[in-house]
């Protein structure tokens, strides 16, 4: 590396920085704002402790945006300065100049990628417990994942899930286990799919069992469609959603192995599953997206320019990534497919750009 990449590094880094500091306070600010406002009752510890947990990820989620910012005004200096022109004269490409700042990118996208897999789900456990247990006061939809489950409670009913789709409002694999007041189990109901309807959950395919102590034996009854009612709203279950988010690279991929086995769906988990490395590469292909927007008419606009340009390469990104998951999500598309379509058009895009800009 020659003596300006350096310098160039130098100066983006600077920009991360802010970039950094700007983002993740101005979206604390507003969410946080929201949550006491909500949950006007909750102690200032348990917003402390949730905000604590939910840092990292935040940043890692701003990761791509912030990156891009750092790049749009890191080459926007330089054209203003007129460093760019002296880097042009002495026979570099803006793709040259840009190098140390996308090399930059992707060390950074590598570093946080290994300490998002290793840390963050501990964390999003962390903080899934503080929100539904300390905030919202509803424990019984704190989900856990561990090997092979997902727990909850409600009242007297103990319930597992192995596969939940809020999206369609719809699980698989349901075990739903009654006690009494002196917690002796009485019930046992067990369904292949279940359709919630708001508190109206419609199992199919399954078998009831029931405990009395006027007989010796279990009796036991299969039902093609049974209908009961929960006081669980599936909105309340949206924690085992973002299970995925709980999970390990390795823990995810033979957590879809052992669903797979066992005959359940495991599109969702498959889709999150590559959707957490082809994120790795969102800040990556954002910011060779906005290298051709930082020089062309910079001097029109100057920073606010470069915060419009950065917000709506932003959305727009954020927009078509969005939906090509749920695509995947509701088997459109091959999760493969769902996860790194977005990644390509965007880099597809980059170099359309850049060849009509040369």
């Amino acid at each position: 590396m020659k003596i300006f990449d350096f310098y160039i590094v130098r100066v983006f880094l600077g920009f991360w920085l802010g970039g950094l500091i700007v983002f993740v306070t101005f979206y604390l600010a507003v969410d946080a704002l929201s949550m006491v406002t909500r949950f006007s009752d909750v102690g200032a510890g348990s917003f402390v402790r949730y905000y604590a947990f939910s840092l990292p990820a935040l940043v890692y989620q701003l990761f791509p945006v912030i990156c891009l910012f750092a790049v749009l005004f890191t080459l926007s200096q330089l054209n203003r300065s007129n460093e760019l022109v002296a880097l042009y004269s002495m026979g570099n490409s803006l793709l040259r100049v840009a190098a140390p700042v996308v090399i930059a990118v992707a060390v950074l996208s590598a570093v946080f990628f290994g300490i998002s897999d290793q840390v963050f789900p501990s964390l999003a456990l962390k903080k899934k417990y503080v929100e539904y247990v300390e905030i919202r006061k509803k424990p019984g939809a704190f989900g856990t994942v561990k090997t092979n489950r997902i727990w909850y409670r409600a009242e007297n009913v103990l319930f597992n899930i192995k596969v939940l789709n809020p999206q369609e409002k719809t699980a698989q694999g349901v075990t739903l286990y009654y006690f009494n007041d002196d917690w002796d189990l009485v019930q046992l109901i067990t369904a292949k799919q279940v359709s919630m309807e708001g508190t109206l959950w419609k199992l199919k395919d399954g078998l009831i069992t029931v405990f009395s102590p006027e007989s010796s034996f279990p009796l036991t009854e299969s039902f093609k469609a049974k209908n009961i009612v929960m006081n669980e709203e599936v909105a309340d279950l949206q924690s085992s959603a973002d299970s995925a988010d709980q999970m390990t690279l390795m823990q995810l991929h033979r957590f879809i192995d052992r669903n797979r086995e066992g005959g359940l769906d495991t599109t969702q988990y498959e889709v999150d599953f590559h959707s957490k490395i082809s994120f790795a590469f969102a800040a990556l292909v954002m910011s060779l997206l906005g290298i051709p927007f930082a020089v062309e008419r910079v001097r029109s606009g100057g920073g606010f320019k470069n915060a419009g340009v950065c917000l709506g390469l932003a959305f727009g990104y954020w927009t078509l990534y969005s939906s090509f998951l749920t695509l995947g999500h509701h088997g459109a598309l091959p999760p493969i497919l769902a996860a790194w379509i977005p990644n390509l058009l965007t880099l597809g895009a980059s170099g359309l750009i850049y060849r009509r800009m040369t």
